[in-house]
């Protein structure tokens, strides 16, 4: 069973939105809630607000600042080839993933948890811009290997014809302060 939350629902909107702004809404549905029933009702109506202010506080502490990402993405282009999968290996298995080096021309590294197989593409994370052409190469030897899906890792920026490819075969672009979190 996939739960989702559909994009514009109060809950959805409000896990976009800085851990304060639940926070608020909490203390008025409850103080509104708390002028008509008894105060363990109003606490059990702000509960669900509370619990999503915390959730995303957590979420905002953990998240890098815009000076730790800019000097991870600095440090990572400084490094070589060797270095850089390295790190990337690493990181993926803190992440609960088994890690191969693969030697095909497109794909540098295959991810396996479980069942599902990932296909990494980072060889050219130094690129300042990105274009379409490496997404296309990736999504094809992803077809022809069949895996579950790919990343293409990269500390540049991605043009918006490549972004639009990416969103619509779905590969998956770990850049920015995804690429700093991976990284940490």
């Amino acid at each position: 069973m996939n739960l989702t939350l559909h994009k514009n629902s109060l809950f959805a909107v409000l896990l976009r939105q800085p851990w304060w702004v639940s926070a608020l809404v909490a203390l008025a549905f409850g103080g509104i809630v708390r002028l008509i029933f008894p105060e363990i009702y109003a606490a059990v109506a702000a509960l669900p607000f509370i619990v999503i202010s915390a959730y995303v506080g957590w979420q905002q502490l953990r998240k890098p600042s815009a000076g730790r990402i800019a000097s991870t993405l600095e440090r990572l282009r400084a490094l070589s080839w060797e270095d850089f999968a390295g790190a990337i290996e690493e990181a993926y298995r803190r992440e609960g993933y088994t890690v191969k080096r693969l030697a095909a021309p497109h794909v540098d590294l295959e991810l396996v948890q479980g069942s599902r197989t990932t296909l990494v593409a980072c060889k050219r994370w130094k690129a300042t811009r990105t274009g379409i052409e490496p997404l296309r190469e990736l999504h094809a030897a992803w077809r022809a290997r069949e895996a579950h899906e790919c990343f293409y890792v990269v500390a540049g920026e991605v043009t918006e014809g490549a972004r639009a490819f990416a969103t619509k075969e779905n590969i998956r672009l770990v850049q920015g302060a995804e690429l700093a979190t991976l990284l940490r």
